[in-house]
């Protein structure tokens, strides 16, 4: 039986020779020292120490070789491939902080610089007025009341002396929802929460509803099917007309300021009676001659269209169980909008609602 064999080629798989592991380490150094950025080092890493690299492919044919010989191929392999890596830390630690000193500038940003934009939010001028309306009559003792959109036709109408065939019950104005024999409809006023009010409450009420009201108008600069009113209702022992009057200079007051004065023209509304169209003296010209004649705000008229009023019909205090011959009662609705038209000297009723920040950040967070 022959002996172990001792003769032997330790250099025979090609690529651990010593020549070919050098050849290896001198490129994979060069393509290191050669990348000038943090994906190019990525490449370069791929190329010459990734999984498929020549030294990574050489390492596996270490196996090859006669037991004799793996020590001094697996030396020769690691130490290259040591070499490799060591370069390529410091490669990657110089790319990072060159990259990081870089962005420093491009990116830096002088915050001692004035801004020109401000990060408030605003308020919607609506919702803010309908507040301060809501404080102005809080203040005088007054209740603040609600009622849903979506209203029974019979308080809607009938309740306030709307009879069947009243041209407003017509789908000319108003929404009404199916089914039809729902009797429901999108209220077309904030009048229905008068009679709710009345059959709720004990008496003396004094209330105010301001909220949101649907009509079939299209939508222009004066008209939007969607929009706000306020409505007053006050029921209780010797009411009168002066009343209704005073109650309205003050609130005209604290919306246009101290010297507004109001006029009543005689009118007609189903739910009141007397009734009266609610007028402003122009806070523009002041109805002064000759500026009235020029006045693009009351058209020449020095007078100012506002809200409509009166003494609450009897037929609605009976509809709503309130016994006409003790109580008596006032009652008023004015637009929200108009009122913010009037205000804020506003041109256009679409700019109230088509949603632009840039009409809402004029009013920023009025409380």
């Amino acid at each position: 039986m022959s002996g172990p064999n001792s003769d032997y080629d330790p250099v025979e798989v090609t690529p651990l020779r010593a020549d070919e592991i050098a050849r290896m380490r001198v490129e994979a150094l060069a393509a290191i020292a050669a990348a000038d950025s943090l994906p190019a080092l990525k490449q370069a890493r791929l190329e010459h120490a990734g999984d498929r690299s020549p030294l990574a492919l050489a390492n596996r044919e270490i196996g090859a070789l006669p037991p004799q010989a793996r020590k001094e191929a697996g030396r020769r392999v690691g130490a290259a491939r040591r070499d490799v890596a060591e370069a390529m830390v410091a490669a990657t630690s110089a790319l990072e902080a060159e990259a990081e000193a870089t962005m420093l500038v491009t990116e830096s940003v002088d915050v001692t610089l004035p801004y020109d934009r401000d990060p408030r939010g605003s308020r919607h001028p609506l919702t803010t007025l309908q507040e301060r309306i809501a404080d102005v009559f809080v203040a005088m003792g007054w209740e603040v009341a609600e009622g849903p959109e979506v209203e029974a036709e019979w308080l809607n109408f009938d309740a306030l002396n709307m009879v069947p065939d009243h041209p407003a019950r017509t789908l000319q104005d108003t929404f009404f929802l199916e089914p039809a024999d729902a009797h429901l409809v999108l209220r077309t006023h904030t009048s229905p929460v008068q009679a709710r009010s009345l059959l709720t409450r004990g008496l003396p009420v004094y209330v105010i509803c301001p909220g949101r009201t649907y009509r079939t108008d299209e939508l222009d600069a004066t008209h939007t099917p969607v929009f706000y009113q306020v409505e007053g209702l006050a029921v209780d022992r010797g009411l009168t007309m002066g009343h209704l009057k005073g109650t309205l200079d003050h609130f005209a007051a604290a919306m246009f300021g101290a010297g507004t004065l109001t006029r009543f023209r005689p009118s007609y509304f189903p739910f009141t009676e007397p009734s009266a169209e609610v007028d402003l003296r122009c806070f523009v010209c002041r109805g002064l001659t000759p500026d009235v004649e020029h006045c693009r705000t009351c058209k020449g008229e020095g007078w100012i269209e506002w809200g409509g009023c009166g003494v609450v019909n009897p037929r609605v205090l009976v509809a709503c169980g309130v016994d006409p011959d003790v109580y008596r009662g006032f009652a008023f609705g004015m637009g929200i909008d108009r009122t913010l038209l009037f205000r804020h000297d506003v041109h256009d009723m679409r700019d109230m609602v088509e949603g632009d920040v840039r009409f809402t950040r004029a009013f920023g967070l009025e409380v």
